[in-house]
């Protein structure tokens, strides 16, 4: 498999579609991946209902208190262990155990993302995660006790992921402390029956702010510290630095006042900024050219001037064992894959995931129109439509099959642990 330059991002009415990755390997227990697939397609009308109620009902960060609850309560109907409000008032964890726990057994841990956007609703698809989510833990559940097989599942259904850093912080609250592997899947413009394994980029935010003196803008306009001036001009300077920066960096912010009105000097202004660069490394160097740039509004314009920085998220890590897999079964059952759509030009707190242990996280294409792709009210409707559901339980039957493997085949997982220790040492993937 080779990689494709992340700037080439395949949007609805492409000419020329991206070339997929092929494969004819004989798919891991067929026997089994039937049992999931139809367990999958057994659960598509509670599922599809399912999705719909999150996707009517939309909530914003740490607010999904109606998601949690019939996700959850879901998910006690079929047989897990739930813990509601874990870590996180609106987090929650579905788990099951088949075998006995002195027999050890793998941990294959899934995300459901619940969260979504102000005024749009679920432009980015995350019922469809949701449900996914169920999907996967579910065949999962259903092999191991058909098959009489030890291993573990854990559904966890995470917050915040638009804005908060939802899985950042159950990580660091000790959420994925016994995931042997992280799955999950996410919804993307791309073409018919494709699925994507692109990365995504590493991303850091700021608020610069500004601190000046008020004064009568027409009167006296000498006696004031232009708060304003401070941001307008770090946005400049942000702006003439773009020439110099390399294509795949992105650098992009808004600015915000308070009491603002055209006949008073303002005294605070806000600038909110991102930094986003294929890689952590990568990042991390691009801000160390706009920091300046946000230092010398404030040193132009007379303010004072507070720089805060927001989480870091990492850029997203596919597995490359754990992708090669996943891969094998879509070409082999369901569509195409490729590394050129997808979230690419994205970032996703499921970055850090990838980072602490080997994850998977594949854009699954959803039909949209052009202009529609992900954070647009025509996604919205898309996330909502039949073709997006039947993409979405393609995906999960992948990625069950793709778990299923980690809990039962030893060399298998070795593999996987192999390639996570390389991509860390090189800094690679895919």
């Amino acid at each position: 498999m080779t990689s494709t330059p992340s700037s080439q991002v395949w949007r609805p009415g492409d000419k020329i579609k991206p070339t997929p990755v092929t494969s004819n390997i004989p798919i891991f227990r067929q026997d089994i991946l039937e049992v999931a697939e139809r367990k999958i397609e057994d659960m598509s009308e509670e599922l599809r209902k399912l999705s719909l109620d999150i996707h009517d009902h939309p909530e914003l960060a740490f607010e999904e208190k109606y998601a949690h609850d019939v996700l959850s309560e879901f998910m006690s109907k079929q047989g897990f262990v739930v813990q509601k409000q874990y870590l996180l008032s609106t987090a929650w964890i579905a788990t099951f155990r088949h075998g006995d726990e002195s027999e050890g057994g793998r941990v294959v841990g899934v995300n459901s993302e619940m969260d979504a956007l102000p005024g749009i609703g679920h432009a980015c698809g995350h019922n469809l995660i949701a449900i996914s989510g169920v999907a996967v833990a579910c065949a999962i559940k259903t092999v191991l006790e058909q098959f009489d097989l030890s291993g573990e599942v854990q559904l966890l259904g995470t917050p915040a992921e638009e804005s908060g850093e939802g899985k950042i912080i159950l990580l660091n609250k000790g959420a994925y402390k016994d995931m042997d592997v992280c799955l999950m899947c996410h919804p993307a413009p791309g073409p018919k029956g494709s699925v994507s394994l692109s990365r995504s980029l590493a991303v850091k935010e700021f608020d610069a702010e500004y601190f000046g003196h008020t004064a009568h803008a027409g009167e006296a306009p000498f006696e004031g510290i232009n708060a304003l001036d401070g941001a307008v001009l770090s946005y400049s300077n942000v702006n003439a630095l773009r020439q110099q920066l390399k294509p795949n960096i992105r650098v992009h912010g808004i600015l915000h006042g308070k009491d603002w009105a055209p006949n008073i000097i303002p005294d605070y202004a806000r600038y909110a900024i991102a930094v986003r660069a294929p890689t952590l490394a990568e990042q991390e160097a691009a801000t160390e050219r706009v920091l300046p740039c946000l230092q010398a509004g404030a040193l132009a314009s007379g303010c004072e001037h507070k720089i805060t920085k927001r989480e870091h998220l990492y850029d997203l890590r596919q597995n490359k064992a754990l992708g090669e897999e996943l891969a094998n079964v879509v070409q082999s059952r369901y569509g195409s894959v490729d590394y050129v759509w997808g979230i690419a030009n994205a970032s996703t707190d499921f970055g850090n995931i990838s980072y602490e242990i080997p994850s998977l996280h594949p854009g699954f294409a959803i039909p949209t129109t052009t202009g529609g792709g992900n954070h647009t009210p025509e996604f919205t409707k898309a996330a909502a439509t039949q073709e997006a559901h039947q993409a979405c339980l393609d995906i999960s039957k992948a990625l069950a099959a793709t778990g299923i493997r980690v809990l039962i085949d030893d060399e298998f997982y070795a593999k996987v642990k192999q390639t996570f220790e390389e991509d860390k040492v090189s800094g690679g993937g895919h």
